[in-house]
Formats: C-alpha cells, structure tokens, sequence
C-alpha cells in the first residue's frame, strides 16, 4: 500500500558516528572499529607487502562477499542496503555505456563506468511481468508459472522480497504501471509496496502508469522515514513504453527518436535517486543494481513493440552492479548471463547464498571475481503470441554463439557471425540445430520440474513430448502434420495492420482504427483481442451497443475468455445496466475468484440495488487483493457507514486523509460519520478543513449542520447563509430547507438574545 508523507529535504547535519565519510576508512576494508574484526594477520602481510589497488580491491571482494558477522559473532547477513532498479522496455544498445552514441544517459553511464556491467544480458521472455518475475524468484517463467502479462504468481513460489524481509531488511517497491500490479502477486513480502496511480478511477486500465518522476518522488518520501533501516528497495521505472512521449526538455532534443528521448528523462531520475541515497549519507553501504526487463523492436524486424519475437532487440537488456566501496574498479563482463542469475547474486553478496537453494539461476560472483569467464545458456520464450493473437508460442536457447528458436518454422541463428540475425541457417545446419534442440527440449523438461542442474544432450521421449505440450509448448509436437498454430513470422502483414491500428489509438483517430480492428477480426477469428480491441475503439466513439454486440460474438466462439467477459462487464457498467454488469462479473469470477475488476464492479452493483451485506464481502475480498485502492477503500468505507458501522468507517475515512491528504471528500466523509455519533468538535474540525481545502455548498451546508447539533447557532447562522450565498446548482428542495432552517435559527437567536421587557 501506498505511504504518502510530505516530502521534506533533510537538513545539513555533523557526520553520524555510523554514518561512513569521505575522510574515514571503510570498515569493509578491516580497520577497527565497533563491532567490526581486525584483519587477519596474513591480510595485514598482504597489504603490508603490495599496498596497491589492485590488492585492495581483491581484499574488498574477499571481505564482502564472504559470510558477515555480528557483534555476537555469529553469521549474519552484511549490513547493505539493496536497491534494484528495474529499466521497463530498455534495449541495452541504446544507452550509452552499451555503446549508443545519440544516448544522453550519464547517470547509468556512470555506474556502469565505476560499477560491474555485463554486457551480454538475457531477459527470459520479452514481457514485463513474466520477466520481473524472474528477477524477483531466481526462476524461470516454466517454472515460477507467469508467462505472460495479466497472469498470476502462484503461491508457493518464493520471492526475494520475501526472503529479505524474512531477514529483517525493511522491504518497499514503488512501480510505475500496471503491468506489475499487486494483484498479481509480485507484492508479495514487500512492507510497502506503491502502485497507487490512477487513484481517481474506480477501475484501473491496463494501459496505467506513472512517469519516473512520479514514482521517484514517492520512493523519496518514504526514504525520509526509512533511510537509515536496512531496506530492500524496488524502483521500477516504465518511461520508454510505447506510446513514447517524453516531457520536455526532452521531447525537443529528441523529437526525431522520442524511445531515445523517454530513456533520457529516465536517467534523470535514476541520477535522482543516487543523489538522496547521498543526502543521506548511504550511498556507500548500498549495493545498486540495473536491470532491463526486456528490449523493445522499434521496427528492426516489423515489430515496433515486443512480445511476439525472440530477437535481440527485444531479448538484450543492460545490466550493472555498483557499490563505491564493493566494486572499487570497474570492469565489464563479456560472458552471456540471464536475468534469472540477479536473485541469487543478491543473496550471496549480503551472505545469504544459502537462501537460493532452489533457484534455477546461477550467482554470478565467481564472473565478478573472475574466476570464471564461461557463457551461461539462456531459454527465452513468448507466449504472447498464442494467447493474444492465436498464432504459434516461440521457445529458444541461447547458448554461446548459436539461437535456436523452435516454432512451426524452426530458426537458428550464428550470433557472432550474424549478429543481426539476418540468416536463418537452419537448413544449412540441420546437425547442430538438432542438437540444440535436444538440449532445450530436454532443459524445459527439467526447468519445469523445479531442478536447475545442467541439461544432457538426451532425446525427448515421446511422453516428453506430450509434457512439452502439456506446459504450453505446442508446435514441439503438433498433434497431426499441418495442426500447428501460424508461425508469427508468417503473420506480418497481420503485424503490420495491429500496428497500424494502434497507432490510430494513440492518436485518438477511432474510426480508422475501429475500421483496422474489423480486418483483423475477419483475419483472427479466434484471439480474444480481436474482439476486445475492436469493441474498445467502438466504446470510445460512443456506439456502446456496437460494442457489447462485438463482446458477444466473441464470447459465443470463445464462451470461457475472461478477458470478453471482463470487457463486457465494464460495458455494460458505464452503460447503466447494472443487473447485467453483475452477471457477467459474476460469471468472470466463476474462471478466476482473484480478478478485482470483478469483484470491484458486483461490490458496486450489489450496493446499487441494496444488498449491502453481499457488498461489503465483495469489497473485503477486493481490497484483500488490492488495499491501496482509493476507490474500494473510499466505496467499503461508505458501505460501513451506511450499515450503522460508523466507528470503522472513520478508520477506513481517515487512513484515506493520511493518504491523500489534498482530497477534502475524505474530511466530509469522516467529519459527518462523527456527526452522527454526536462527536462534533471532531466532526467541525474536519469538515472546516474540507471547506478549506475547497469550498463548496455541500461543505457549508454540513458544517451548518454540525454547529446547530452542537448548539453554536450563531456559527450555524453563518454557514447557512454561506451555502445560500453559494447555493447555484443546487436543488430547489435543498435550498428551501436551508432558508426555513435559517430563518427559524435567526428567530430562535434574535428572541435568546433579545432584552427582557
């Protein structure tokens, strides 16, 4: 949930005694100090005799990465803070430490210039969620079970924020889009976990998000307050997402490569967040880690988005380790790694290395060491194309040089020889595409057993076959020649026309995209998002009963979609027909009992026609997924209220003024609930501060109120003749009472305080 607090620049202050600066040495380096060993004598030998950089970096390695102690003298984890930023949609070819000339990226640039960068990064799949999945569980989406965008995280899978916080780190994330919502289950273990944006809607759309700033800005209040725990802290930035729009200066300077533009305003912020790691004097005991989610295809090869493909553009992420003290030289790493090896990297950098059992990535402290320089295989995959078009799922391994891509057209791809990946050689190659093959049917099979060991070069069975098909992989056995799905390579003209479609929408053009949408439709007569997206660009030229009529025709050839069903739930929502609406959410959580929208709208409908105790077990069961919602907090308060239950009403009312302290409905809210309780210096309070906060009738009328039930009529007198003073828009009922009331309060005051004859 959502913490807000004002955002307050902390004063200049004298150096705390645990707080390390510039002219004292690092206790990581051994010197004594509280708590802290004596070096070793063969360490004091060690540096006695060299006494050179290089020495004292492989000191520092050796004394952070090795297992920590407390002051008791057992093992613990080290005293580091972990900061994990998430880079959504950056393609590591387009910052500047990767290479980019036209990147205006210094601050990433820097960490990477004093940091470890690895240059040869592989995210498991080219989607937000299934990917960040994977940083945060050390597994792969086989196995953790999220495998594309809207999926769920099922319990049982381990994340590592909850291992931290098994560990006593205090545990936040603050996301920028609705991509990684919590209703998903990637909140899970984090204390605060900030996916509060578009508060203002009942209902949040999948297109939500937040620039950087934004979101920089709620990780900055609640560093105020937590700056000096030990924290794991996620920071997940979204900018460079179509559509691209970057806020000036950048939309100028990059007007012709708005992508590049939006990655720019970006590295602003993560140059922000440095700087208050600094401010608070913490910037040397946190360990800072980038990462890219996944690329993004800018047309390379069609796709200007990602998600359908396994090519570089969209598989290639950066990723960068930095801890002034830790890594005291910089270093780039040429061995291909995955984003799967970030979690147990964590862990074993604090001394927790024993915590990834389990994982199916590989700590990659032995390449920071240099111990090793071997390339680690990837598997990357895409279900995106199956469930939102109906074409053919693509699964391949990186390994080395060689991409092997399995799909109804087999790929295979010499990266060191073709790294733009122009020439399919699968032809021409048939021996080494078949045992690559081999390979990565034989890794699916054992990553989606839960084992990480290393795959043989065995022959899948043919009851591995069928385990292949049963885990989503289709086209590794059609179930008879020519059954597969189409390859998407073979569906680009489709490509182009989605493409096109959306490009109308962003520009708000919806009769030429709703004109797309029906050729596509005549094209994918079995995606849901054919059906979706058309009656989607129908609603918004207001031809609703056009769009729920496209609704139901994809719903009598796919009667089991959630996502027709849901999409015609709200439909039928913003059109008025609330019964309706009710019966389909319902049938929606028939298919899956954690779907919010659903039980946002039945909550809704329910407390529309009256039935308020089924409400309010709806609302509960909503905001047991989603607590930082303003709507169903603000809905289950009013339900609360209006059930008699005034007392945890106001709980619910001024949680919502702690966080959105701007919205004067919250104060009316509470300040009536304590009206009715008779509790009226309370309830004056707050609704004084609502009419402060913004001033309307309504506001005046309730404090009139207010003051007469407490029996101040003078102050009663004053603010109804405000709202009659204000009263424009109001009801004539409404009006006619306020002037009887004043009148008869005027009379009643004018015969107290009239003298005796």
């Amino acid at each position: 949930m959502s913490q807000k607090r004002s955002r307050k620049k902390p004063a200049p202050g004298p150096p705390r005694p645990d707080r390390p600066t510039a002219n004292k040495a690092s206790p990581l380096l051994g010197e004594k100090g509280p708590g802290v060993r004596r070096p070793r004598p063969w360490v004091r030998w060690l540096v006695g005799i060299a006494g050179t950089a290089a020495v004292v970096g492989l000191l520092v390695f050796f004394l952070v990465f090795s297992p920590a102690r407390n002051r008791t003298g057992t093992r613990g984890p080290a005293p580091l803070n972990i900061l994990l930023i998430t880079l959504d949609t950056t393609r590591a070819d387009h910052l500047g430490c990767y290479g980019y000339p036209q990147a205006k990226t210094p601050h990433l640039d820097g960490l990477a210039r004093e940091g470890v960068r690895f240059s040869r990064v592989y995210c498991p799949a080219p989607l937000t969620l299934p990917s960040h999945c994977s940083i945060m569980s050390g597994l792969y989406p086989v196995a953790h079970g999220v495998r594309n965008n809207g999926h769920y995280l099922p319990q049982g899978i381990r994340t590592l924020a909850e291992i931290m916080k098994g560990q006593g780190y205090s545990t936040s994330a603050f996301v920028s889009s609705f991509s990684v919502d919590s209703r998903f289950g990637i909140g899970r273990g984090f204390d605060v976990y900030d996916d509060t944006f578009q508060s203002q809607l009942p209902l949040k759309s999948q297109n939500a998000e937040r620039r950087a700033g934004e979101t920089f800005a709620r990780f900055s209040r609640w560093l105020d307050s937590n700056g000096q725990n030990r924290f794991f802290t996620w920071v997940h930035y979204y900018d460079p997402h179509l559509p691209y729009d970057p806020p000036p200066p950048y939309s100028e300077e990059f007007s012709g490569h708005p992508y590049d533009g939006e990655i720019a305003y970006m590295d602003q912020y993560v140059g922000a967040l440095l700087e208050r790691l600094k401010e608070k004097g913490i910037l040397d005991r946190t360990i800072i880690i980038v990462a890219g989610d996944h690329g993004e295809g800018l047309g390379d090869k069609v796709e200007t988005g990602h998600g359908l493909f396994l090519y570089e553009e969209t598989l290639r992420v950066p990723l960068i380790f930095y801890n002034p003290r830790i890594f005291p030289r910089s270093q780039v790493i040429e061995s291909e790694v995955r984003l799967v090896d970030v979690a147990p990297t964590i862990l074993e950098m604090i001394g927790l290395k024993g915590e990834a059992a389990g994982m199916q990535g590989r700590s990659l402290i032995d390449w920071i060491k240099g111990k090793t320089k071997s390339d680690l295989d990837g598997l990357v995959e895409t279900v995106y194309p199956r469930e939102n078009f109906g074409w053919s799922e693509l699964v391949g391994l990186v390994s080395g040089p060689w991409k092997f891509i399995q799909a109804p057209r087999p790929e295979l791809y010499n990266l060191k020889n073709d790294p733009g990946e122009r020439i399919n050689i699968y032809g021409s190659s048939a021996e080494k595409a078949g045992e690559l093959k081999k390979i990565l049917e034989r890794e699916i099979l054992r990553l989606s057993s839960g084992s990480a060991g290393v795959s043989g070069n065995v022959p899948a069975k043919a009851e591995d076959l069928e385990k292949l098909k049963s885990l989503g992989y289709l086209n590794f056995a059609p179930a008879k020649p020519g059954s597969s799905l189409p390859d998407p390579k073979d569906k680009i003209s489709s490509l182009r026309l989605i493409q096109q479609a959306q490009a109308f929408e962003f520009e708000e053009k919806y009769p030429e995209a709703e004109r797309v949408y029906r050729r596509l439709l005549e094209d994918m007569p079995d995606s849901p998002a054919s059906y979706v997206n058309l009656a989607i660009a129908q609603a918004r030229q207001n031809t609703f009963d056009q769009a729920i009529a496209t609704l139901d025709l994809g719903i009598t050839r796919i009667p089991d979609s959630e996502i027709l069903l849901v999409r015609l739930g709200h439909t039928y929502l913003v059109t008025g027909r609330v019964q309706e609406a009710l019966a389909t959410m319902e049938k929606v959580l028939v298919l899956n009992p954690q779907n919010v929208d659903a039980l946002t709208v039945c909550a809704g409908a329910l407390e529309a026609t009256g039935r308020k105790d089924e409400a309010q077990a709806y609302y509960e069961r909503a905001l047991a997924i989603e607590p930082e919602s303003r709507h169903l907090r603000m809905s289950y308060a009013g339900n609360l209220a209006s059930g008699g239950k005034l007392r945890e009403a106001i709980k619910f009312y001024e949680s919502l003024i702690g966080d959105f302290p701007e919205e004067q409905a919250f104060y009316q809210f509470a300040g009536i609930a304590y009206s009715y309780l008779g509790e009226f210096e309370h309830a004056i309070s707050l609704l004084e501060q609502a009419v402060a906060i913004r001033p309307t009738a309504v506001g005046y009328f309730n404090l009139a109120l207010a003051h007469e039930k407490s029996g101040d009529l003078r102050q009663a007198i004053k603010y109804f003749r405000l709202y009659l003073e204000n009263s424009r828009g109001e009801s004539e009922v409404s009006v006619r009472k306020a002037k009887a009331e004043l009148e008869r309060l005027e009379k009643k005051v004018g015969s107290i305080s009239a003298p005796s004859p």
